[in-house]
């Protein structure tokens, strides 16, 4: 009997509370087995949780309060499969952190991935804003985890885009709560194919401010660099541990609010492009997998904002596959910079004489990135290209995505590996990685090579299972479809090895790489230094003002009072009778004509 009400327990409670509550056992636990139990036996009750769900799409556990209904586990295909990636990237994620003991980090990333974990679960809009700003409160702590100047700046420019994410999606909240007079998913609007996604209408109060808020946390253009500045600037795991959560976070609230918004196929497409020319030309190498984060998030946004149900899910395919090898990338990076101190190309390579496994993982994330057939990438994100492809109307968005493919490889998939493990010698003989390290680079490698070699492993949890099944028999093993890959890559490939034999590929440079951070960080002090302008001119002159009416009343009061004033001076006798009698004329006349 108590093993029935343990599992019923398990199975009607938000699998994000578990990991929450083994957050707050972090600080206590003294030794590393102590802390593997608590860091990696949270994600797994949580994973246990899951699978014994009782039910996809009810409300499982709802509680109310101050007049709200809060549904607080509502799990169904969609939050499923991100659901399941988060657990597993939180319990890989606390593996490759027991190399150390810092709790304040260890503890905030774990409530950081229970938050994440617990939003996708919710299923009204209230409890998705608390668990959305839990978030973002919890994750600024891998910023300022370094403890270094730098990290505390970049840390507070990355808390202001949080918090303006956290304060748009609760005005959007507002609103429409206001005007609707419903919270619940399952009540704002009809669902696609039984599942309630993209069912919020664009010209419904608040929708614009939610788009924008969730657009903030994806790292929509021109609001991106939040990302590019605070990962690289974190310790070994703390990009890890944000590479995994933040956008795929909001990539999953867009397509339960907003799939099938045009607007969403242009912006993805556009996120696709612009860092791989940042990315081509940056020295810091997790910075540039912080670029690629953004090209790859890209592909999602795009496939959400084409809304069918195969782009849809291409989007959680994506999602998932990508939270896998981009932990695995910046995993390998986290290596390097824990065993040599610097991921900056130009005082890297050489490394794989001496880190040979942390070069086989981080060639495994790079082949996965760059979608080569047999590994994760290609069965992901081929779903969000067949897609754009299916629509005539999207071709131009289609030779995009194709584009920014290419360039995916160029970017990720070598310059990584070569510039850091091959390329010139650098001298440097650094030990291989920590144990812990290698186990959490070897199991994301496994999943991410499992996904590609088996890909229905993954496919039997996306939204739409009739969509994937069909998909997987009839187009992602087409000879058509794998030699279009391949050839692709083949020429990204040869193009890299041209550029570098004719020495015209943008050479390795120490520097700091500016784009629309100008804004924020040039642009905006300029912008408020001319806004404020006119203040100041009118202050001064208001000041000038009352310095002149100040000082006319202390000079009036000084002739007054002062005994040099001409109140005080005497005057003749004469001149005292003549303003009497003047006075008494004045007192005279008034009583005359009265």
């Amino acid at each position: 009997m108590t093993v029935e009400r343990l599992l019923d327990f398990l199975s009607n409670t938000n699998p994000g509370f578990f990991i929450l509550a083994a957050a707050l056992l972090v600080p206590l636990a003294r030794d590393v087995v102590t802390r593997a139990i608590v860091m990696v036996g949270g994600p797994v009750v949580a994973l246990v949780a899951l699978i014994n769900a009782d039910g996809l799409g009810l409300n499982l556990s709802t509680v109310h309060v101050l007049g709200l209904d809060l549904v607080l586990y509502r799990p169904d295909s969609l939050s499923f499969v991100f659901g399941l990636a988060f657990i597993i990237a939180a319990a890989i994620m606390g593996v490759y952190s027991l190399h150390r003991r810092d709790a304040l980090q260890d503890s905030t990333a774990m409530i950081y991935a229970g938050a994440a974990v617990t939003a996708v679960f919710v299923g009204d809009l209230v409890s998705l804003f608390m668990a959305w700003e839990l978030t973002a409160i919890a994750s600024v702590f891998q910023v300022l985890a370094p403890r270094t100047r730098e990290s505390g700046r970049a840390a507070m420019r990355y808390l202001f885009f949080q918090i303006a994410s956290g304060m748009c999606v609760l005005a959007g909240v507002c609103l429409y709560a206001a005007a609707e007079g419903k919270t619940a998913f399952s009540q704002i609007a009809p669902s696609m194919a039984g599942l309630p996604v993209g069912v919020m209408d664009i010209g419904a109060p608040g929708a614009v401010l939610l788009l924008t808020g969730f657009g903030i946390k994806a790292a929509f253009p021109m609001v991106h660099n939040w990302l590019q500045d605070a990962y690289p600037k974190t310790t070994e795991t703390g990009a890890v541990v944000l590479s995994a959560f933040t956008t795929k976070l909001a990539v999953y609230a867009l397509a339960r609010y907003f799939a099938g918004l045009d607007a969403l196929i242009w912006i993805g497409a556009i996120m696709t492009v612009f860092p791989v020319f940042f990315a081509v030309i940056e020295n810091d190498l997790r910075k540039v997998l912080a670029y690629s984060l953004n090209n790859q998030v890209g592909f999602m946004v795009c496939a959400v904002g084409i809304g069918t149900q195969l782009a849809v899910n291409g989007a959680a395919a994506h999602a998932f596959a990508h939270i896998m090898y981009k932990s695995l990338l910046f995993m390998s990076m986290g290596a390097v910079l824990y065993r040599t101190g610097t991921t900056k190309a130009t005082e890297l390579g050489g490394l794989h004489r001496t880190m040979p496994w942390t070069t086989l993982f981080c060639l495994v994330g790079a082949a996965s990135i760059s979608a080569l057939p047999l590994f994760s990438g290609f069965a992901a994100k081929s779903m969000v290209m067949s897609a754009s492809h299916a629509d005539p109307a999207l071709m131009i968005v289609w030779l995009m995505l194709l584009f920014a493919s290419a360039g995916v490889l160029e970017h990720s998939g070598i310059k990584i590996p070569f510039f850091a493990f091959f390329s010139h010698d650098s001298g440097k003989r650094p030990q291989e990685a920590p144990f812990n390290m290698l186990l959490a680079m070897g199991m994301a490698a496994a999943l991410s090579i499992l996904i590609g070699v088996v890909p229905g492993s993954l496919y039997q949890f996306l939204p739409y299972q009739d969509s994937a099944v069909d998909y997987l028999a009839t187009e992602l093993w087409t000879p058509a479809h794998v030699l279009q890959q391949l050839q692709l890559l083949v020429l990204a490939a040869f193009a890299f090895v041209l550029l570098q034999w004719r020495q015209l590929y943008p050479a390795e440079r120490p520097g700091v790489i500016i784009d629309a951070e100008w804004i924020w960080r040039k642009g905006g002090p300029m912008l408020g230094d001319w806004l404020a302008r006119p203040m100041r001119l009118a202050a001064r002159g208001l000041a000038g003002l009352v310095d002149g009416i100040g000082a006319g009343m202390t000079g009036a009061a000084r002739q007054v009072f002062a005994p040099t004033g001409w109140v005080a001076a005497k005057v003749p006798s004469s001149g005292t009778a003549v303003l009497g009698l003047v006075i008494l004329g004045i007192v005279l006349a008034i009583a005359l004509f009265s």
